[in-house]
């Protein structure tokens, strides 16, 4: 949440932060501002809204120069979006500036004292009042302790000794025009290392245009920048250790290309990402999947108990369908848990309990928690994420990274995807190292196989569901309905279409409509009903009938060749047929474009749905 994005080099900084802010939208769009140094004058420019409506205008009607600088794109947590609560904020002085992710969560603490000792505030942001610490430290006489500190470092670290809760910053001074500070404490700051200029951002699809060369920061490093040099000091009890790490993507993977909005590019990337997330991974003389850093024997794999997945939203989906599946390919005991739950239950956990992490960004607040609480017990923990050198990523003793390319779409779709292709391969290498048969798992592989050339059967129905779309674009509640496999994917059909058209949707499964929900049935209340030809067919059927009896209009997803389906339904999305456990990865497109075409066709913002941002760094 929130993107930050600082420059120090021989170019001009307001071009590059803009840019960069830009590519960093999508962790918040309530306000931006940036502030750039021109010899010992600090020049800002902030403004609530959107990048291009607001700030980007500001700076072309009011220019900036200089050539070191920091900005910031927002999403609200202390203080309303207003101009006043966008950042960067300042000390009392006006000397430095600041740009911070995060919560301070003895902010007001620490206000009351600067209150009583003369200060006075412009905002209402716990940022305002980290900006007037450290100016107060950097007027205060300084204990060095043996350390060689810059001025400007030597008080960031001060402060940040003081504070409790997250923060990404980025700091500039009117008295250092060459210098820029930057430091971390759960939530994500990367250094890119150009040459003659060095970037400070929240993400690195902020800086790929530049440089593909970035230091992901560790929790407590302090870093202070130069065009030509950096240093890191570390406010923990290690010393700092840094690593340069090269970037796999290139800038074109971050632009929209063709498409008019990012979610539809990457709606349509899905047959290609699911093909990434399998290749190397297949052993077929074997039968089984391999992963190059799970860091676990095939003894530890058999040795495990239980597995409990942590995760939220999309993520939480995806580890439903992951449920199902190492129940049915390992007879492994299973718990889905919300990772914002789970950090503060005392849930017995069993001693062979293996814990998966599964996250997009990697740096999911309340993910990270829960696997430095599941550490602290002394269980093992794998990480399913798409970033590498990721906070999660680090601090899991093992992971799969999905190779997606960079989700910039706030509602997800190519990371559910490439989850669920990883889930259904570790739960056959689960399953293989156990009881699930050569000729079963070569059954799956062979199925995982076929989904990107079928995605692409449905990706070309794209007219079909966006005409069904536009038929029920003005409806104000949806149902989604799934049984087994296709229930979280009816959960996850109705968080698309809630994310992003603002209209109110349940999934459940389908069974459970007639204990209470199915009250709501109205002609005005449509359903979609995933129901594929397997097993529970008839079952799902009879289901469909009693919403049909309440003259409840009806969408059907369901397989080619099922001739019945047709004339029990309104409208129907034929995909094609593959195994129940594979199911998810097919059922879930046609929902993700019905999402994506009723959004547009109400005139939304699907890129950037009001009050939520791509990645949940607080809590």
């Amino acid at each position: 949440m929130c993107g930050i994005v600082g420059y120090i080099g021989k170019q001009e900084a307001t071009p590059i932060i803009i840019e960069g802010l830009r590519r960093l939208e999508y962790r918040g769009y309530d306000s931006a501002g940036l502030v750039v140094l021109r010899e010992n004058d600090l020049q800002t420019r902030k403004k609530k809204g959107k990048i291009d409506e607001g700030l980007a205008r500001l700076v072309l009607e009011s220019p900036l120069t200089g050539t070191t600088g920091i900005g910031h794109t927002r999403w609200a947590t202390h203080g309303a979006p207003t101009d006043e609560n966008s950042h960067p904020h300042f000390d009392q002085t006006g000397r430095i500036g600041i740009v911070h992710n995060g919560v301070i969560e003895n902010f007001d603490q620490i206000k009351d004292r600067l209150l009583s000792e003369g200060h006075t505030f412009q905002s209402a942001t716990d940022t305002e009042v980290l900006a007037h610490l450290i100016g107060e430290y950097y007027d205060k006489p300084r204990s060095r302790n043996g350390e060689s500190l810059h001025p400007l470092t030597d008080a960031v670290m001060g402060a940040l000794r003081e504070v409790i809760g997250t923060y990404g910053i980025g700091v500039v001074c009117s008295e250092h025009p060459g210098i820029l500070v930057g430091a971390r404490r759960g939530s994500p700051l990367i250094v890119g290392v150009g040459d003659g200029e060095n970037f400070l951002t929240s993400d690195t699809s902020a800086v790929v245009a530049h440089t593909r060369q970035v230091i992901y920061l560790n929790d407590y490093d302090v870093i202070t920048l130069t065009p030509e040099r950096f240093t890191v000091n570390s406010l923990g009890t290690d010393s700092a250790k840094v690593q340069i790490s090269q970037i796999e993507f290139g800038a074109e993977a971050s632009e929209k290309g063709d498409f008019p909005h990012y979610m539809l590019k990457e709606i349509f990337e899905q047959p290609r990402t699911v093909e990434n997330a399998l290749r190397g991974r297949v052993d077929k003389e074997e039968v089984t999947a391999k992963f190059g850093g799970l860091n676990l024997s095939t003894a530890e794999l058999r040795a495990i108990d239980q597995i409990v997945i942590l995760a939220c939203g999309t993520s939480w989906h995806a580890a439903l369908v992951g449920e199902y599946l190492f129940e049915e390919f390992a007879h492994i005991p299973v718990e889905v848990e919300y990772a914002s739950e789970f950090r503060y239950r005392n849930a017995p956990i069993e001693k062979n309990t293996l814990v998966l992490a599964i996250t997009q960004s990697g740096e999911t607040a309340d993910t990270l928690a829960g696997v430095r609480e599941s550490k602290r017990r002394g269980h093992p923990v794998l990480a399913i994420c798409n970033v590498v050198g990721s906070t999660i990523a680090r601090e899991a003793h093992g992971g799969i990274y999905l190779h997606a390319g960079p989700e910039i779409g706030v509602a997800s779709t190519k990371a559910f995807t490439s989850q669920v292709t990883i889930l259904t391969m570790l739960a056959v290498l689960m399953g293989r190292v156990r009881m699930l048969s050569s000729r079963r798992g070569l059954q799956v592989i062979k199925a995982l196989e076929e989904v990107p050339a079928q995605m692409e059967k449905i990706l070309a129905q794209k007219d079909h569901i966006k005409a069904i779309a536009q038929k029920y674009a003005h409806v104000e509640d949806f149902f989604f309905l799934g049984r087994q496999y296709s229930f979280p994917v009816a959960l996850e059909g109705a968080l698309k279409l809630k994310e992003i058209s603002y209209i109110h949707a349940e999934g459940y499964p389908a069974a459970e409509m007639k204990h209470g929900p199915i009250a709501m049935i109205d002609e005005k209340t449509p359903t979609v009903i995933l129901i594929p030809t397997d097993s529970l067919y008839d079952k799902t059927i009879s289901n469909l009938q009693e919403i049909k009896a309440r003259k409840g209009p009806l969408i059907a997803v369901a397989n080619e060749g099922d001739s019945r389906i047709a004339s029990m339904v309104e409208d129907v999305i034929y995909i094609p047929a593959t195994l129940d456990p594979i199911f998810p990865l097919l059922g879930v497109i046609p929902l993700q474009l019905l999402a994506y075409y009723i959004a547009v066709e109400r005139g939304c913002d699907v890129d950037k749905p009001r009050n939520l941002a791509k990645s949940v760094t607080v809590e």
